[in-house]
């Protein structure tokens, strides 16, 4: 088993005045294709004017991440950083970062995208936001 942190943003789409948006990250132990044991769940709500960039994303991800105390290398989808090479995505972390790869990370990051889904999905709710 090894520690991973998985994260997803929901909302990366303009709704009336601004993007809506809530970052999950899961910190969770794994083996090569299952979640052994769930650690933390950090959840954050981010509004925006305008649509969110590389920078912008890196910065709402390491802002999560920093609500996690336990170790282990970020993990997110490969479009998440609109493609970018995993060389410099790295570069722009604070921590250990790499794109999914086996089919527990995989995993971790549907179980953040459930997280952020459905926690943007109340907030919204709770807004009265359409």
């Amino acid at each position: 088993m090894f520690p991973i942190i998985a994260v997803d943003i929901s909302g990366r789409h303009r709704i009336g005045q601004g993007y809506y948006m809530v970052c999950a990250a899961v910190a969770v132990d794994v083996s090569a294709s299952h979640i052994e044991s769930v650690s933390q769940i950090a959840i954050k709500p981010f509004l925006t004017a305008s649509p969110p960039g590389v920078a912008d994303v890196v910065s709402i991800i390491e802002t999560t991440v920093a609500e996690i105390k336990y170790p282990g290398t970020i993990i997110v989808e490969h479009g998440d950083l609109y493609n970018q090479p995993e060389w410099l995505s790295q570069k722009m972390f604070s921590r250990e970062f790499k794109y999914q790869e086996s089919l527990s990370e995989r995993l971790a990051i549907e179980f953040a995208h459930h997280v952020s889904l459905s926690s943007r999905n109340l907030l919204m709710k709770e807004l009265a936001i359409d």
